[in-house]
């Protein structure tokens, strides 16, 4: 109840005093309120007021342009933090936040990746509260980065991509594969492509990544031909590119094209086939083969350059044929 006295006491007193007085404030509060007891005489309803503010947070990352499918993940992660805690984000302080993600790895086995997730989304709540002058400082700011461990991601090689083409029983699984491993596009992104969007004359496409930004992706001289018979073998009038087998015809969505390609792995014995792995595997490929990071970065739609560089996973026989030419 301390901690919401003194609280309460500094936000009401942030229009009036700079942040360093703010601090000052603070401290001698605590000095002196520790001395007595304090008690609630009239309710307050924190709950409603922090969930206010989450919402108010949502809002304002719709507006910057974030994808609903990120918003509703975002609005869970904050919430599941403020109903555990049982305190008005206001004062929640760095300590809650440290038991708080301990206790949900201890308690839910997450991995260290998972938690720096949450410890990220939650930084971004809590920084943005201070922006807006709710807070006088984040509490996830002495909360470092969680340290993960760098695994090699698997990519495919050009032997089991061959295979997966030569054994798709259906033209537009074939186009799927052919897109995928040409384009490095995300499977989100081709599901939503009509065909209208695709220019045959200059094989590329313009799609709309995450956060609704467009760019244009390319594909190869294949991807094309087999792109054009799959599309003269269709019946329907479904404007959209790639659509289910079975009538009524509407637009695949990505469970259907994640089962399909689990399936075809299966059948052939190529471990883990989904359609990021094809993302990862043009990466790879185009580092391999000289392609500067920063073209790459453009053509994956990476806002950041380090995103693009855990994507591509460099050959080691490359590093040592570069060791030889450059050094050795």
């Amino acid at each position: 109840m301390r901690d919401v006295l003194i609280n309460e006491v500094v936000q009401r007193m942030m229009p009036c005093l700079e942040n360093k007085q703010l601090v000052s404030l603070q401290n001698i509060l605590n000095q002196v309120i520790e001395k007595y007891d304090v008690e609630l005489i009239k309710d307050c309803d924190f709950e409603n007021d922090g969930h206010e503010l989450i919402e108010k947070f949502i809002s304002a990352k719709r507006v910057e342009g974030c994808s609903e499918k990120t918003l509703k993940y975002y609005l869970a992660t904050i919430e599941t933090m403020a109903y555990s805690l049982k305190k008005d984000v206001r004062i929640i302080q760095t300590e809650d936040l440290r038991n708080y993600l301990t206790d949900y790895q201890m308690q839910k086995g997450s991995s260290k990746v998972t938690i720096d997730n949450i410890r990220r989304i939650l930084s971004s709540f809590f920084s943005w509260l201070e922006d807006e002058d709710y807070i006088i400082k984040s509490p996830v700011r002495r909360i470092h980065k969680v340290r993960t461990v760098s695994n090699i991601k698997e990519t495919y090689t050009d032997e089991e991509l061959e295979r997966m083409r030569d054994n798709c029983e259906e033209l537009r699984d074939l186009a799927i594969v052919d897109m995928l491993a040409s384009t490095g596009m995300r499977i989100g992104e081709m599901v939503l492509l009509n065909r209208s969007d695709i220019n045959f004359n200059e094989r590329e496409c313009i799609v709309f990544g995450k956060g609704s930004k467009e760019r244009i992706v390319y594909f190869d001289a294949r991807t094309k031909l087999h792109l054009q018979e799959y599309l003269k073998s269709r019946v329907d009038d479904e404007p959209a590119l790639f659509v289910t087998l079975r009538e009524p015809y509407k637009r695949i969505q990505i469970g259907g094209i994640e089962n399909r390609l689990r399936k075809l792995g299966k059948d052939l014995q190529i471990g883990r086939v989904h359609p990021h792995k094809f993302r990862r595997t043009l990466a790879t490929m185009a580092i391999d083969k000289g392609m500067p990071i920063e073209q790459l970065q453009k053509l994956l739609g990476h806002q950041r350059i380090d995103t693009t560089l855990q994507y591509a996973m460099v050959k080691q026989s490359n590093v040592k044929i570069a060791h030889k030419k450059y050094i050795g």
